[in-house]
């Protein structure tokens, strides 16, 4: 792909997918530093992109994106009142076995998914799809809980997905995770800076 075929497909995308990619942008910058308002600029991004992936044949995540609907208000609802005296939302440490559980969890059902997009749909990159689909389930779920291993399984993911929306002409969408990807590396050691200090001081809630 040339350059010059890269700006023409950006400057062609439509108003959905780029007000989607705003939004998201604006929903990782708030993650980022830990504001609630993430959820309402997320709640946005993803019931847009649900109809941007559908359209696109990347049915796994159109359902992905679905899901994420209803983890927008879960995660609002979950972080209200997680703060310490100093009103910083309080970021959870987990352990190795709950994580590495969280990774077989990613790997069975990537395989499961993947299987069943190649043999019952026309879906592109089913596969590649499906992991970025399961991987993003369980880094969603763990950023709602507040584990700051969510940015590792986010970065992850965000480098698979670059590869899949550059391979499928969504060039608003791939600007938007290698942006997704810069921020999830500060997200990481911004969250690890907040659980460092936080196991430095007690915390209330």
């Amino acid at each position: 792909m040339s350059f010059q075929e890269f700006v023409a497909g950006f400057l062609g995308a439509g108003a959905t997918e780029i007000i989607a990619s705003i939004s998201g942008f604006i929903c990782i910058y708030l993650l980022v530093k830990r504001n609630i308002w993430c959820w309402f600029f997320g709640f946005i991004q993803v019931s847009l992109f649900t109809y941007v992936f559908y359209d696109a044949k990347l049915y796994s995540d159109a359902g992905l994106h679905i899901i994420y609907i209803v983890l927008q208000v879960y995660g609002w609802w979950n972080w209200r009142t997680k703060s310490d005296h100093n009103n910083e939302l309080i970021v959870e440490t987990g352990n190795v076995g709950h994580f590495a559980l969280w990774w077989a969890v990613v790997a069975i059902s990537t395989i499961a998914l993947g299987f069943m997009m190649t043999k019952y749909t026309d879906a592109s990159f089913a596969y590649a799809d499906a992991f970025t689909t399961c991987a993003s389930l369980v880094a969603q779920f763990l950023l709602t809980r507040r584990y700051w291993v969510n940015w590792v399984f986010w970065i992850i993911v965000d480098f698979v997905a670059i590869y899949i929306y550059t391979q499928k002409g969504l060039y608003p969408t791939a600007v938007l995770y290698v942006t997704f990807l810069v921020m999830s590396f500060a997200g990481l050691f911004a969250w690890l800076k907040q659980a460092k200090q936080q196991s430095l001081q007690p915390v209330n809630g």
